[in-house]
């Protein structure tokens, strides 16, 4: 199991200025390296204190030169908002230089309809600019030219400079948190990443979803999933528990907020219509319901509390990697420091185990 310490940038601090938060974040992001992690991610979202990594190869960049061996990944850009492809794979290419190949390349199609009108992009061309976009930088990074006659992004054959040092292959990921998602990023090549919201039994058909596109287009079992979920560690259960749920529910507010999620507006837009069930569910069991729904399927508690929580969903979706996002619902920085140092020490060493089991393992178990 490789393991990420995940940025989303949120500043739902009382009286805390975006600038403050953003030193406050990069300054506990840099330790991530010496706590153990393998990877730091960083999301990106735009004109809400739900977060505020609007360029997260700029704030990777800034995290390179901090640091020397981790791995740093864009979780996720958001294709149908970057309207000219091409300057993304420059940014790309240039990152790569810089950080010497540590970069993991991560798409994303978007949600947030506040997002998508800001831009003026419509919402129901999503899902034909984000297949556009991706094949003409997968293409590019393979053969060093950009080119495309796509009704959204045509552009002349152009050589790319800095010239790509490596492909997207072994690298790529993108988000799907729908059956059309799942099906597309297996297809693509990419590896599934996926934000924690429900039970895994429920996750568990998208998976599936993604390991047959997987196998059908490629040929070979698709690698293992990436889960995202927000985190909090403490030694003391009692303490753990009430501070996870006091700024969980703070958090689940402003993710319902940014995203509409209890509004039925998704199910009208083509592309969307599976967060339309999302809504109905959410409102069957109301809001509190809701939050206290989402708080249960989080990862946090005492060290074995959280690997107890990430053990029992591999009984049920196998091998996964996993994010952790530690700052979120405006937990105060020192708790954040604690909880990312305490990660470290009693569960990353045990899932660095789990890791070297599976790769020990016959290949029968493994699958």
């Amino acid at each position: 199991m490789s393991t990420g310490y995940m940025l989303m940038m949120a500043n739902l601090h009382e009286g805390m200025s975006d600038a403050e938060m953003i030193r406050q974040e990069m300054r506990i992001a840099e330790m991530a390296e010496e706590v153990g992690y393998d990877a730091i991610w960083c999301a990106e979202h735009h004109f809400e204190s739900y977060s505020i990594a609007v360029d997260n190869i700029q704030i990777l960049t800034w995290l390179a030169a901090r640091t020397k061996n981790i791995k740093l990944g864009s979780a996720a850009l958001i294709l149908p908002w970057w309207t000219q492809p091409i300057r993304l794979v420059e940014k790309i290419t240039t990152m790569d230089a810089m950080c010497n190949g540590r970069y993991l390349i991560g798409f994303g199609r978007g949600l947030s309809r506040n997002e998508f009108e800001s831009f003026g992009i419509p919402m129901h061309e999503t899902r034909s600019r984000f297949d556009e976009s991706a094949n003409m930088i997968m293409k590019a990074l393979e053969t060093g030219f950009i080119e495309g006659a796509g009704p959204h992004f045509p552009q002349k054959r152009t050589e790319i400079k800095p010239s790509p040092q490596q492909s997207a292959k072994g690298r790529l990921y993108a988000v799907a948190m729908s059956p059309e998602s799942a099906d597309v990023v297996g297809t693509l090549g990419a590896r599934m990443m996926c934000f924690v919201q429900f039970s895994m039994d429920k996750h568990l058909p998208n998976f599936e979803i993604y390991r047959a596109a997987y196998r059908k287009a490629h040929g070979v079992k698709a690698p293992a999933p990436l889960l995202l979920d927000f985190c909090y560690c403490n030694k003391d259960a009692a303490k753990a528990e009430a501070l996870a749920r006091k700024h969980l529910a703070v958090n689940y507010l402003s993710i319902l907020q940014h995203y509409e999620f209890m509004a039925d507006y998704h199910k009208d837009i083509k592309g969307y219509e599976a967060y339309g069930h999302a809504a109905e569910f959410l409102n069957s069991i109301g809001l509190d319901g809701a939050v206290e729904d989402y708080i249960s399927h989080q990862a946090w508690g005492t060290p074995q509390q959280i690997l107890d929580r990430l053990a029992s969903r591999r009984a049920i979706i196998g091998h996964y990697d996993w994010n952790s996002i530690v700052s979120y619902g405006g937990l105060p920085f020192d708790e954040v420091e604690a909880s990312m140092r305490l990660i470290g020490k009693e569960v990353l060493p045990v899932l660095k185990a789990w890791r070297e089991e599976a790769a020990d393992a016959p290949a029968s178990v493994a699958a």
